[in-house]
């Protein structure tokens, strides 16, 4: 028995805090950025403050910050190195012979081809406007289902009610079987247009204007759960059963091959919008490198004890200086931490291309 869930995004489907959710999935990275750097630099001063001796003193006593500046310094050139291994995982889909790259365009072809009749028209380029169609030509061909159905082929359970009042009496009791049978098929059928319809309206709603390279075309696409649309569509149509007319199978057998044709479009923008991200990570890593490199060799070599004194705020001004240094230094680790947690929380969303609900 399948579950017509009304839940029309994927934060209503998913058990996780709200704020939690957004931090994960849909806040934009640079603003994550700065909420990680702004908690490490408030841990730090927080410390800072706490400790019994100052850091002014523990500076004049020892070499600690310096020594973990230092460690700092080796460890950006380090992190750098990771920028090659993101671009291997971008670069491994772009290059192959020619061979490979011919038969990956005939699939593409074939596959806008399929496209082209199922929507009438030549398919969209844009991927928004593409992922749009299809829910378009979903929610049309749903429409033309219920219109069918209602139209009296499914009715089939409706009619055997009435072709068996006339029997004896003893038949009373499968008359009413059948009634009920009649009355939880249209409960099932009403339920199922009503989740189908409110998906797909707020599917498209979402998808208007969204611009590829934006997280709003991926979180649009998650929010359309075709992979339960298309596991209560095929359970429908298998209840149905003998109860509806060819023409009717067929429109079950469309609505299937619409929302069938979805999910590889789906993950294919997915992965697009992955390369996508993988290529902007990089240039974060690297331009945040560069400034935290330079920070970091800053503290080691130029700055002492003696160098700051006074105090801001009722704070040593050298606990600032060495606090904001530390986050700046910490950049490009926080860089890639932002951009790992969305990744990896779209990846756990979409493990499976099929009809699984992974829940």
């Amino acid at each position: 028995m399948p579950e017509f869930d009304t839940a029309t995004t994927l934060r209503e489907r998913v058990d996780v805090n709200a704020y939690w959710f957004w931090f994960l999935h849909g806040a934009d990275r640079r603003f994550v950025v700065a909420g990680l750097a702004a908690l490490v630099f408030l841990a730090f001063v927080t410390w800072g403050i706490m400790k019994p001796v100052s850091l002014q003193t523990t500076m004049e006593t020892s070499d600690m910050v310096e020594t973990v500046f230092a460690g700092l310094v080796g460890a950006i050139i380090t992190s750098t190195t990771l920028v090659v291994s993101i671009n291997q995982l971008v670069l491994s889909q772009e290059i192959g012979s020619l061979g490979t790259l011919r038969n990956r365009m005939n699939l593409a072809m074939d596959y806008r081809r399929s496209t082209d009749n199922l929507l009438g028209r030549t398919s969209p380029s844009d991927p928004a406007r593409y992922l749009a169609a299809l829910v378009e030509t979903t929610e049309i061909r749903a429409v033309d289902l219920r219109d069918a159905l209602a139209d009296g082929d499914a009715s089939g359970i409706s009619v055997n009610v009435d072709e068996r009042r006339g029997d004896a009496d003893d038949l009373e009791g499968d008359v009413d079987d059948l009634k009920g049978d009649a009355d939880h098929f249209e409960r099932d059928v009403d339920a199922f247009f009503e989740d189908l319809l409110s998906k797909t309206a707020h599917a498209r709603e979402a998808l208007d204007g969204a611009e590829f390279g934006t997280f709003d075309v991926v979180a649009a696409a998650l929010d359309f759960e075709y992979t339960r649309l298309l596991h209560n569509t095929r359970w429908l149509a298998r209840k149905a059963g003998d109860s509806v007319g060819d023409g009717d199978r067929a429109a079950f057998d469309e609505l299937v091959e619409v929302l069938a044709m979805f999910a590889p479009l789906r993950e294919y923008v997915k992965g697009l919008y992955i390369q996508w991200t993988l290529v902007q990570l990089s240039r974060a890593i690297l331009y945040s490198a560069v400034v935290a490199f330079t920070v970091a060799g800053g503290m080691v070599v130029f700055v002492d004890a003696s160098t700051f004194s006074g105090t801001l705020l009722g704070v040593d001004v050298v606990l600032w200086v060495v606090s904001g240094a530390f986050t700046v230094s910490t950049l490009p680790f926080l860089v890639f931490v932002a951009y790992v947690l969305r990744l990896a929380t779209l990846a756990k969303q979409t493990l499976t291309i099929e009809p699984l609900l992974l829940e």
